[in-house]
């Protein structure tokens, strides 16, 4: 029987779930709450399965969007799919926002973007089989790209529209964009589909979220 995934990304406004089995996603749906996730989650999580004719417990997988991301928000979403997780005795896959941004793209390195904020990006690379070349970091974009590695690259944003113009006069001006969809639970749960086949998938308390940038609270604590 083929791997039945249930994957979910609160990190950012705009949340999405995906429901897979084996590597036809069944349903994938956009959720916009700017008001955060923890009112809205469960009751999405039961209409998705009660759409498909199926019980949390049939759940093979969970997979759970890590960061980074808006603090609350990942931490929402990463510890619903842990409590379902452990309450079933199910494995848990988590991953990186970015690696998903970076799944739909095409070229032997892939720089995914995502906006963090107060002037800054967080960014990373990969390869063609998503394994990371450049680390997840936070930073201006114009300095981000000065670590860029030399190669055939494309940029992978869901939304590169804030960025665009510092690519001008760069060596990467002529270098393809390609938007991804806000959506990313789909590629989540793909990304954890093949974690999952080759025994990567961990015991829901053994993962941790993936920040990369300290919370406000933090910031707003040390300043």
């Amino acid at each position: 029987m083929s791997p039945r995934i249930l994957a979910l990304d609160t990190t950012t406004e705009f949340g999405s779930l995906a429901l897979s089995e084996g590597e036809q996603v069944l349903e994938e749906m956009l959720i916009h709450s700017p008001d955060g996730f923890a009112h809205v989650l469960f009751d999405q999580l039961r209409q998705l399965l009660e759409r498909h004719g199926r019980r949390i417990d049939e759940v093979d997988c969970f997979a759970s969007a890590a960061g980074p991301g808006a603090f609350t928000g990942v931490r929402v979403g990463l510890a619903a799919a842990k409590g379902l997780a452990e309450a079933t005795g199910k494995p848990l896959v988590a991953v990186s926002n970015l690696q998903a941004v970076a799944w739909f793209g095409t070229a032997p390195l892939r720089a995914a973007v995502l906006d963090a904020r107060r002037g800054e990006i967080y960014g990373a690379v990969y390869g063609p089989q998503l394994e990371p070349v450049l680390p997840e970091t936070v930073m201006k974009f114009p300095a981000w790209l000065q670590t860029l590695p030399e190669g055939e690259l494309e940029f992978l944003s869901t939304d590169f529209s804030p960025f665009r113009h510092a690519l001008a006069g760069t060596k990467w001006a002529q270098a393809p964009v390609r938007q991804v969809p806000r959506a990313l639970a789909g590629a989540i749960a793909r990304i954890a589909l093949e974690r999952y086949r080759a025994g990567q998938a961990q015991d829901p308390a053994a993962v941790d979220a993936l920040y990369v940038r300290r919370s406000d609270a933090e910031l707003a604590w040390r300043e």
